[in-house]
């Protein structure tokens, strides 16, 4: 599921970095202290941009040759580009192996050789230092586990920083994340709910916490905290879509459209908000308006599946089944292996009364998605009409192995084997039938009239 992170990086080398590419333009004068140059390569670093930060350090040696700062940054680099072994060596070399930077880059680049035994007797080490906040150390240990999903190994650190700073909101929020990633979603709701107590403001906590309720399907409690969230910043436009979509959930539409139509004052993502309009109108079955909608989704992305398929649909239901045809074409050109697509081009054909078209986009629809118990028994339908018992046996015996309370299941396999002349394996379904639905019995004479001489039906 996705989160808000707690905090972002606050980036104060901005300055100097432009003073330095300044330089690199021949703009600027060309001194910069020890410290300077560690914060231009922890920008490009953090960027991405190894080569520049390479070329800064090699900028930085020559105006400080022998700098242990600028050496960890080195083994830094080396540690970004995948060359863990140049930098262990320069952290062995440095003198001073007390200093945090230095421990918490060496502990990076064991973990990344799989050394973990001389990686956990490092971290033993460190954080039995005095002169270190101790949770904030497991943090930044924990995140060296956290980049590689270790979420086990970081949890331990984590754990053990809040049982000696229970208030440290970014432990708080890195805590909160593992327990989900390991499915411990009440103790991450416990956590979030502690951060909340500490600063009931934060509301990135209140949007994590809709979130978890989210994935759990309690929205009414997930539409409860998305709300204190937006009451903090009511220009969060990822919390208001998401609170239209727990709407959407309860089946609040009017609710879910005004948050949709709020979301997509916040930001440019027009077609996909579109798309959610539209499914609203769609559940409200004011389907001229939700193609409306579609239609401005697809005038923003035209390669659009979601919309084509939605047009189809609302014309499906209008009975406009050339047009639906139409555009279910067009969505599987798409998406060929889309299988619900082929479900409703069939509906489409049926519609158009071309029951064997219906047939083969049925049956392609199965082929490639066979968990589908009511298109099985749509398949089975047709064979019945078309007089070909054997085969509506097959598919009414399929689609009750999926799903056994398909309405009429019973009956369906009832007539099939009465058709088939095969009485006596009727009627148990048919006497099921009845108990599940009195109607069966009348539906049953519809389908079977000449059943009136061969069986009497005790109703």
């Amino acid at each position: 599921m996705s989160r808000k992170l707690s905090y972002s990086v606050d980036d104060e080398s901005n300055d100097v970095v432009k003073k330095y590419e300044q330089y690199l333009a021949g703009s600027a004068n060309g001194y910069f202290d020890v410290e300077e140059l560690g914060s231009i390569v922890e920008y490009y670093l953090r960027r991405g941009r190894t080569k520049d930060s390479a070329k800064a350090l090699e900028f930085g040696f020559k105006l400080h040759p022998n700098s242990n700062v600028l050496k960890a940054k080195r083994a830094k680099t080396y540690l970004a580009t995948g060359d863990e072994i140049k930098a262990l060596r320069i952290l062995d070399s440095l003198t001073e192996t007390s200093d945090y930077e230095v421990l918490l880059l060496k502990v990076e680049v064991l973990v990344k050789m799989e050394r973990l035994q001389d990686a956990k007797l490092l971290i033993e080490n460190i954080i039995t230092q005095e002169n270190y906040d101790i949770d904030n150390v497991c943090l930044d240990i924990a995140f060296i586990f956290l980049t590689r999903a270790e979420y086990s190994e970081a949890l331990l650190l984590l754990e053990k920083g809040d049982a000696i700073n229970p208030k440290n909101i970014d432990l708080l929020f890195e805590l909160a994340f593992c327990y989900e990633q390991n499915s411990d979603y009440e103790k991450a709701i416990v956590t979030y709910n502690r951060i909340i107590d500490i600063d009931s403001y934060t509301d990135e906590a209140w949007f994590n916490l809709g979130q978890i309720y989210f994935a759990l399907q309690d929205f009414h409690k997930a539409l409860e905290a998305y709300e204190f969230a937006l009451a903090i910043d009511e220009n969060d436009s990822l919390t208001c879509l998401q609170k239209g979509h727990v709407h959407f959930q309860l089946d609040q539409f009017e609710q879910a459209i005004e948050c949709y139509t709020d979301y997509k004052r916040m930001t440019s993502n027009l077609w996909e908000t579109e798309i959610f309009i539209a499914e609203c109108l769609e559940k409200m079955e004011r389907y001229d308006e939700s193609i409306v909608s579609y239609k401005q989704s697809l005038s923003v992305h035209p390669a659009n599946y979601d919309a084509l398929t939605g047009i189809g649909i609302c014309l499906l239901e209008l009975e406009k089944f050339v047009e639906s045809k139409g555009y279910i074409e067009q969505a599987l050109a798409i998406d060929p292996d889309a299988a619900d697509a082929w479900v409703y081009l069939a509906e489409a054909f049926i519609g158009l009364d071309e029951t064997e078209h219906a047939l083969e986009a049925y049956l392609k629809s199965i082929a490639l998605d066979i968990d589908q118990p009511d298109t099985l028994m749509a398949i089975a339908n047709i064979y019945l009409d078309k007089y070909d018992y054997e085969s509506a046996l097959r598919y009414y015996i399929d689609a009750q192995a999926l799903d056994s309370t398909l309405e009429y299941i019973n009956l369906f396999i009832g007539v099939v084997y009465f058709k088939m002349d095969k009485v006596m394996e009727a009627i148990p379904y048919l006497k099921k039938a009845v108990d599940e639905n009195d109607q069966s019995a009348d539906l049953f004479l519809e389908l079977c009239p000449e059943a009136i001489d061969k069986l009497l039906l005790d109703t």
